[in-house]
């Protein structure tokens, strides 16, 4: 299990000293160096306190820490509601959480609610920064920039809020880009993280070694694509991989995923639609591999609604085929750069 976000409480586990009967808190030294250091690595924070919200925000604030939380639950709601309310907020499975507070009842009640969050105990966060949930394989430019993606994801949503017309309306003042490009050994790092951490829009589920995707970057038969989006408000990063078997007659959509960060912004059929328009342009055959996770449904209803259509199966893997008949082009409210 890889961690994604860690959930802290605050009250004698990111401070010393409980903030609403003692004002001179003191800020516990490896719990500030545990943030920053996996803050570095791409992986994100929020809080679970039971606390007086503008209160706790001030302190946070005062203390310079208040930009690494994202989405912090600060009020009177169970840890575990807080918990879950995060992981809707990140759109990031629950199952990737690791929670620390100093209470073990606090722990026990979030255990009990969400059994696959990792509870650690407030004396054992020097520890983070070695157990293996917390190390990832290699840290990528987008790990080290993720917090500050989701930051523009904020102020987008902000926005979009704000915004008094139609949410397609509302794209198009986004400037979006969207570049479709082979990938270089620069990006395979981050073709190794997302075939780790992308679990929705996920064909296979299938992991990928960053040797393995060297060779395939590397084969005459084979293309690793990589996709990135950037509009208005900052870059997402690179959020798409397809890898492609080209054989002489039929193309095969060995993996195809997206990032579940772009889901509302009406990109998640575009880099599909490019590999179709590709192989129809070679002459070729489109197949791609799907097999059903816990997960991923969104991607099988991604490519049924493409035109794909179920012509074997192996196992648990089945094997879909578009005609290539009718293609959509890339939504209106983005260029596509490819």
């Amino acid at each position: 299990m890889t961690i994604k976000c860690v959930v802290w409480d605050l009250d004698n586990t990111l401070w010393d000293g409980v903030l609403l009967e003692d004002d001179d808190v003191t800020l516990r030294p490896a719990a500030v160096e545990a943030i920053r250091a996996l803050d570095e690595r791409g992986i994100l924070h929020s809080i679970a306190s039971r606390n007086d919200h503008a209160t706790a925000m001030e302190k946070l604030e005062r203390f310079g820490l208040a930009e690494y939380f994202l989405h912090p639950q600060i009020g009177w709601n169970a840890k575990s509601e807080s918990v879950a309310a995060i992981a809707t907020a990140l759109n990031i499975g629950v199952d990737t959480f690791a929670f620390v507070d100093d209470q073990p009842f606090e722990r026990e009640e979030v255990a009990f609610v969400h059994p696959k969050v990792l509870c650690v105990d407030a004396q054992d966060v020097a520890e983070l920064m070695t157990a293996p949930e917390f190390v990832p394989a290699q840290v990528t430019r987008d790990a080290r920039a993720r917090r500050e993606m989701y930051r523009s994801s904020l102020r987008r949503d902000e926005a979009e809020r704000e915004w008094d017309g139609s949410g397609n309306e509302f794209l198009a003042t986004l400037g979006m880009v969207f570049t479709i490009s082979d990938a270089t050994d620069a990006d395979l790092p981050r073709a190794h993280e997302l075939t780790v951490r992308t679990n929705q829009l996920n064909s296979t589920g299938v992991t990928y070694s960053l040797s393995d995707l060297e060779a395939y970057a590397r084969s005459s038969d084979h293309r690793v694509l990589m996709a990135e989006l950037d509009d208005k408000f900052g870059a997402y990063g690179r959020i798409g991989l397809a890898l492609i078997e080209c054989g002489a007659e039929v193309w095969t959509l060995k993996l195809l995923l997206m990032s579940c960060r772009v889901m509302s912004r009406g990109v998640g059929t575009v880099l599909l639609n490019h590999i179709m328009r590709l192989a129809r342009d070679h002459g070729v055959r489109l197949r791609a591999e799907f097999r059903k996770t816990d997960r991923n449904r969104a991607m099988f209803v991604t490519y049924r609604l493409a035109g794909f259509r179920e012509v074997e199966a192996d196992g648990d893997i089945k094997f879909l085929e578009s005609d290539l008949a009718e293609i959509q082009p890339a939504p209106g409210h983005l260029t596509l750069r490819a």
